[in-house]
């Protein structure tokens, strides 16, 4: 029987694992970009074609207070790059360095150290601007903008909502809670409080299914009201390749071009697969430090995979499971259902963590996790109700033995990062 041996990243090595090849319906990865242009041209042609707003120099012109927020360091977006030529365009416009500042977008993921920030922001934008994380849990650095009609409890950033003007950096990548990560997704999770992602990520569970690559849905409805309610003025997203490098960017109004730009990363991150798998292997990265980011490898793969089948997860995990929502494991193991009552009832104390624990629990019930990882033991895998295994290949053998000689299998390389489509889901990834 031919066999073949398939590679997916793990962290900073390769991770082989060898199956029949008649076994394989196919390797995907987002796609390849071979001809890309300087990536100091691209950022300067979207801020010289703004889309559905005015230049930057003409917003920001007599501005006192500027902000610019930026992702952190568990996204690719190459802020180093983008920044420089950002704080260049406001001094243009008579702004100088000294009325701006960069808040990280943390979340409700954990502070990045000095170094961190120097290696994500660069020397240059260090030495020019204060850099400041993002204390989403000191409630004397929020301000309370009430709710809204839906009932989301508006917490944010004092130093964000106080700026006279505010830009948003990040990149476009699908995204399980909002369909795509991106636009005002950068002020709700990235500058609000805890209550406030409490009650979105809420109610992005209240579906049975992620809104993976789905651009229009009630979470990305409430972030953009969010967004708008703070003041977001404009937006600069990049759609970057695989290994972050980037393809395009978009610079414009909030909503507009970011719906642009979504059309641009559903050509890069979009996969043609021809049907469901018995069992999916896929790879975490670029999504590594902890299982907080790790778990987004579960919704493209349970797209990929047949109810009842196999997700393997293959992860490094670095930081264990979540640095700043240790307590989720104290849910992990009880179903959706479970979990959603101990929410209504006022039984958990971090809804964060447990609209996650919802997320997990609804795939758990649809297909069973495997999970390689050296930051995750046998005994915290069983917490989160994975069957823990020391080797991609063990797994993929335990999955075999599961599933029969016959089962079909799919690698899903760079899986946080893909949306895979099925045939019959083709008209469903498409921007009006």
């Amino acid at each position: 029987m031919e066999q073949i041996t398939v590679s997916l990243p793990c962290g900073c090595r390769e991770i082989d694992v060898t199956l029949p090849k008649k076994n394989l319906i196919g390797v995907y990865s987002p796609r390849e970009i071979p001809h890309k242009e300087d990536v100091q041209k691209i950022l300067h042609r979207s801020l010289a074609n703004p889309i559905a707003t005015r230049p930057l120099r003409e917003l920001v012109k007599g501005k006192e207070k500027v902000v610019i927020v930026a992702d952190d360091n568990t996204r690719l977006t190459p802020t180093h790059l983008i920044l420089p030529i950002l704080l260049n365009e406001m001094n243009a416009a008579g702004v100088p360095d000294s009325k701006i500042s960069v808040v990280i977008a943390l979340g409700t993921h954990r502070f990045m150290t000095e170094e961190e920030i120097l290696k994500k922001f660069g020397e240059e934008v260090v030495r020019r601007v204060p850099v400041y994380n993002h204390p989403f849990k000191d409630p004397k650095e929020l301000v309370d903008l009430g709710t809204t009609e839906n009932g989301t409890r508006i917490q944010v950033n004092k130093r964000v909502y106080e700026a006279d003007f505010k830009i948003g950096v990040g990149s476009i990548v699908p995204h399980h809670i909002p369909g795509f990560a991106g636009g005002s997704k950068i002020v709700q999770p990235g500058v609000c409080g805890e209550q406030t992602t409490a009650d979105t990520h809420l109610l992005s569970v209240r579906a049975k299914r992620s809104y993976l690559g789905i651009l229009d849905n009630p979470v990305r409805v409430e972030l953009d009201i969010i967004a708008r309610k703070v003041g977001l003025h404009t937006i600069l997203n990049t759609v970057l390749d695989k290994n972050g490098e980037v393809v395009d960017a978009f610079y414009g109004d909030v909503q507009e071009a970011f719906r642009v730009g979504v059309k641009r990363c559903i050509e890069v991150y979009s996969t043609p697969i021809p049907r469901e798998a018995d069992i999916v292997l896929a790879g975490s990265h670029p999504c590594d430090i902890e299982f907080w980011q790790a778990h987004k490898t579960l919704y493209p793969a349970d797209l990929a995979v047949k109810e009842g089948g196999i997700i393997i997860v293959v992860t490094p995990c670095y930081e264990g499971v979540a640095m700043t929502h240790q307590d989720i494991l104290e849910i992990t193991n009880k179903t959706s259902d479970e979990i959603r009552s101990l929410v209504t009832g006022g039984k958990v104390k971090d809804e964060v963590a447990a609209a996650l624990a919802i997320a997990w629990a609804q795939v758990k019930e649809r297909e069973s996790v495997f999970i390689v990882s050296d930051g995750i033991d046998k005994k915290t895998a069983e917490q989160l109700g994975f069957t823990w295994f020391p080797t991609a290949q063990e797994a993929l053998d335990a999955a075999f033995h599961k599933k029969g000689p016959s089962a079909s299998v799919t690698v899903l390389t760079h899986a946080p990062d893909m949306l895979p489509v099925l045939p019959h889901d083709r008209t469903r990834y498409v921007v009006p």
